[in-house]
């Protein structure tokens, strides 16, 4: 039994903020966010393979320009590629066809054509293409950057009622709790190992990897309510409260690169959708 192979966190890509000096991150945090924004709605919608290739091209491009190593960032499909396969086969046995398409395999019942194929394809690489778009907007910006960048874009929200800052801090909070489920998930399998847990890595298919995953979800799920529970008790012993307004000590500037940033991607998304 290997040490690595309870490391969780190693993996987990999304939460993560890498401070490195690039055009990227040099930005202003309201153009990475609706940059991001754009890319995410694009590969979401679009139902075209070529779209979905495009999509995934820009975010590598994005990511390099960033200076984000793209083996780092490829390791971040690791720990939901089990999940994801197991969708894609269901995706094979279960996708309507709504057109005539080539028989590649008739075994009795099971029939699998070409459409089915390739829908299986375009969840994985859709899925794939949002994982590493999420991760990017986590590579580049900082939960600071995330919360002065939101509370400016949703700002006149706020004439409406609408709580914008608590909106902004659950945003953060969720993202902050991804590698810390990742830690406690590390920890719970860590003390199942040590009670005599099957753990050992050597031969497990995909059914045993995801039978082994499933007595984690348990006391992961019951871990996290506690800590969310915690969380709340200590704001509200604190007296925490949002304010109709507030000010910040950094002030943002939207430049003229800022814009055509936002354009381009904007464009690229486009092209998605239009492809």
């Amino acid at each position: 039994m290997s040490a690595t192979q309870f490391e969780f966190l190693r993996n987990v890509t999304i939460g993560q903020y890498l401070p490195v000096d690039s055009l990227v991150h040099r930005s202003d945090p309201r153009a990475r966010i609706l940059a991001y924004l754009a890319l995410l709605v694009a590969l979401t919608i679009t139902q075209r393979p070529e779209g979905l290739t495009l999509g995934a091209l820009a975010v590598l491009a994005i990511l390099v320009i960033a200076h984000i190593p793209l083996r780092y960032s490829l390791r971040g499909l690791l720990p939901p590629l089990p999940f994801l396969l197991l969708l894609a086969i269901l995706q094979l046995f279960f996708h309507p066809v709504h057109a005539p398409s080539p028989i590649l395999l008739a075994t009795g019942p099971i029939v699998l054509t070409l459409a089915d194929l390739l829908a299986a394809g375009m969840l994985l690489l859709r899925f794939s293409a949002l994982i590493l778009c999420l991760s990017l907007a986590s590579y580049t910006l900082s939960p600071n950057d995330l919360t002065r960048g939101l509370e400016a874009l949703l700002r006149p929200l706020t004439r409406l009622g609408i709580p914008v800052h608590d909106f902004v801090f659950v945003v953060q909070i969720t993202l902050r709790y991804i590698p810390l489920l990742a830690q406690s998930a590390e920890q719970i399998a860590k003390a199942q190992a040590a009670r005599g847990a099957d753990w050992d890595s050597k031969g497990g298919n995909l059914l045993k990897r995801v039978r082994r995953v499933l007595p984690v979800l348990i006391p992961l799920f019951m871990l996290s309510f506690q800590r969310a529970e915690n969380l709340a008790l200590a704001m509200d012993a604190r007296g925490y409260a949002s304010l109709d307004y507030r000010t910040s000590l950094v002030e943002l500037h939207f430049s003229l690169h800022d814009a055509l940033a936002v354009l381009v991607v904007l464009l690229i998304a486009g092209a998605i959708l239009w492809l």
